[in-house]
């Protein structure tokens, strides 16, 4: 794959190794998430797919979504450990699978929402930031050696001449 992955097993170890620190989420180039960011969903989705070449292919991703509110009232983001306790709860609820690919969903007026990956993972201070990237577009077919489901040689086709045909002709009851 293009784009680095991480699971949620991991993802959640880093979170619970810096605690004491504000989390924040960086994306578009270098822009910060307003420190007003709330946690408004965290979503285990499971994926099933048939790429180009015909191949089942199955896995599942843990969605984390982010919001900006109207009025940035807080002055600071979130701690990790308000994090953790609003992934307790999920985690009562619903668990999540520790082998899922992590993606931090976010988007605001001046930013279209997307699904973007957690890419590295920058203590400054005492603040965790979390830099996020785009994912891309992949060819999961030719990616393994394969093709995107297009023969090498085209088959040929013969092609009949309907208009040679007398029963389509006008009269001829084809109709």
């Amino acid at each position: 794959m293009n784009q680095i992955e991480i699971t949620w097993g991991e993802f959640r170890e880093i979170l619970l190794q810096n605690q004491g620190f504000d989390l924040q989420f960086r994306y578009d180039d270098g822009k910060l998430i307003s420190p007003s960011y709330h946690i408004t969903e965290i979503k285990q989705a499971p994926v099933t797919s048939v790429d180009c070449g015909g191949a089942m292919n199955a896995w599942t991703e843990v969605i984390v979504q982010l919001m900006e509110p109207a009025t940035n009232t807080q002055l600071r983001p979130m701690k990790v450990h308000k994090a953790l306790s609003i992934i307790a709860i999920v985690e009562k609820k619903l668990p999540l699978n520790p082998s899922a690919i992590v993606k931090i969903e976010f988007g605001n007026a001046g930013f279209d929402t997307r699904q973007m990956h957690p890419g590295q993972f920058i203590i400054s201070g005492d603040e965790l930031t979390i830099d996020l990237t785009p994912g891309s577009v992949q060819c999961k077919a030719v990616d393994r050696g394969g093709s995107c489901g297009t023969p090498a040689e085209k088959q040929k086709v013969d092609l009949k001449n309907l208009a040679a045909n007398a029963c389509c002709a006008p009269g001829g009851g084809c109709c």
